[in-house]
């Protein structure tokens, strides 16, 4: 495997920074927000000089019960390509669910969830990921994720169920040590049984991102300084094996730069204290030994996917329905975790929109967040966030024409404008009827 170094998650709003930064031998962008035909300046510069630059997708959902859709892996691929990457990385999670498997609406997550450790949703992962692998230019890494809930019966431990996968399909694991303090938090789950479980050889990278505990949830917020603790778990990793990589993930609220090379060395520094000690116990003759797999994969398998995709796909369906269209918890679930997760898809929703379309907030003012979560909570998102953001605006101008409800604060007629830019394949201020009605007005308005 590739030896990646100290990197960092490039986003465009610190892409100066990361450039005038020493020490920096490799980035990864988040592989939807890149255009293959337009790469930007920045990376493209990086490039120029050295950095590897490594595809992070996030929309693949290679744990959800259908089979990876051929255009995003594609467009995956396609990315790798245009960016010379030596692997792409996606997550094991499943974002959308519903369809003819489970028939039941088609519903979309917007955030990554979790997959039950149980053999049926293993069989279905193993397929998906050599789906995945046969399409792709390069080797792909899987990520493990940080959850707020957990699947009732599950049969085996995050270690137990990372090395199974490893094992059936060769895929190499992205290591996320912040994801296991949140489910340490989370879920009770402990760290050091996970590292001691895990196939360490399979390790391509490692992530590093900090978050913030409420009301005794840890939320993995990509927004805060990284913890003493998700450090601590890092110098465990390195007192065990020597990672190719390791990379610090901050997705906003980003610091000024020398914040942000503190905790560059803070990471460096907790490497180096897992080094000493993994050489300490060699001298020693106590090194740490791990589980063995073959980095090509076993043939072993469990039999037809049939059944199981069928199983997954009833399950997932339940589950996300229940956090997004307010349908019942499944039975066996921690009904409060599901509602703080429930709640913190709708305020990603909200977040997330707000970025693909900033002009909303713009034109909302105050009242974007409070009319974007009441439109959430009856609206299930069913496509991207940007189809999002155009129902959301198609749903206030309906509402806001009936007379009952009728709004007259908000900037209706702005918010059409807006709407009928953006929701036909052609820009409407570019429409030739709209263009010749507009200067037809501009010749009656001179007379």
């Amino acid at each position: 495997m590739e030896r990646l170094g100290t990197g960092i998650g490039w986003r465009p709003e610190i892409a100066g920074d990361i450039e005038r930064m020493p020490g920096i031998d490799w980035v990864e962008v988040v592989a939807e927000n890149v255009c293959p035909g337009h790469v930007p300046a920045s990376l493209l510069r990086l490039r120029e000089r050295g950095v590897t630059v490594v595809p992070h997708g996030v929309a693949l959902g290679l744990g959800g019960a259908e089979r990876p859709d051929a255009g995003r892996l594609e467009a995956l691929a396609e990315r790798a390509e245009a960016l010379r990457s030596p692997l792409v990385t996606e997550h094991i999670a499943f974002v959308r669910a519903g369809g003819p498997l489970s028939a039941s609406p088609r519903l979309e997550a917007g955030h990554l969830l979790p997959v039950p450790r149980t053999r049926d949703a293993l069989d279905v992962l193993c397929e998906n990921v050599r789906i995945a692998q046969d399409a792709l230019p390069v080797p792909l890494a899987v990520e493990n994720i940080a959850a707020l809930f957990s699947w009732p019966g599950e049969e085996m431990s995050e270690g137990q169920f990372l090395y199974d996968l490893a094992d059936r399909t060769g895929v190499r694991l992205l290591v996320d040590v912040a994801n296991l303090h949140t489910n340490h938090v989370n879920r009770g789950e402990d760290p050091a049984k996970a590292l001691a479980e895990l196939p360490l050889e399979a390790i391509a990278y490692v992530h590093v991102a900090g978050g913030v505990e409420r009301d005794g949830v840890w939320h993995d917020s990509h927004a805060h300084p990284v913890p003493r603790p998700v450090l601590d778990i890092l110098t465990g990793l390195a007192s065990r094996v020597s990672p190719p990589g390791v990379l610090l993930e901050r997705d906003e609220d980003f610091p000024a730069p020398d914040e942000l090379e503190r905790e560059l060395t803070g990471i460096r520094e907790a490497v180096a204290k897992g080094a000493a000690a993994r050489t300490t116990a060699r001298a020693q003759g106590s090194g740490v030994r791990s589980r063995s797999v073959p980095v090509s994969g076993s043939a072993r398998e469990s039999g037809s996917r049939g059944p199981a995709r069928q199983r997954v796909a009833l399950a997932q369906a339940a589950v996300l329905s229940s956090l997004v269209a307010g349908t019942p918890v499944p039975e066996g679930f921690d009904r409060a975790r599901m509602a703080v997760q429930a709640r913190a898809l709708a305020a990603k929703r909200a977040d997330v929109v707000a970025k693909v379309a900033p002009e909303l907030p713009v034109l909302l003012g105050e009242r974007y967040r409070a009319a974007f979560l009441a439109h959430a909570q009856k609206w299930p998102m069913t496509g991207g966030y940007r189809q999002d953001a155009l129902d959301f605006v198609e749903r206030l101008l309906l509402t806001s024409g009936q007379r009952e409800r009728r709004d007259e604060q908000l900037p209706l007629r702005e918010l059409r404008e807006w709407w009928l830019e953006r929701s036909g394949p052609v820009p409407h201020s570019r429409r030739p009827v709209v263009r010749l009605a507009r200067a037809t007005r501009r010749v009656l308005l001179r007379r």
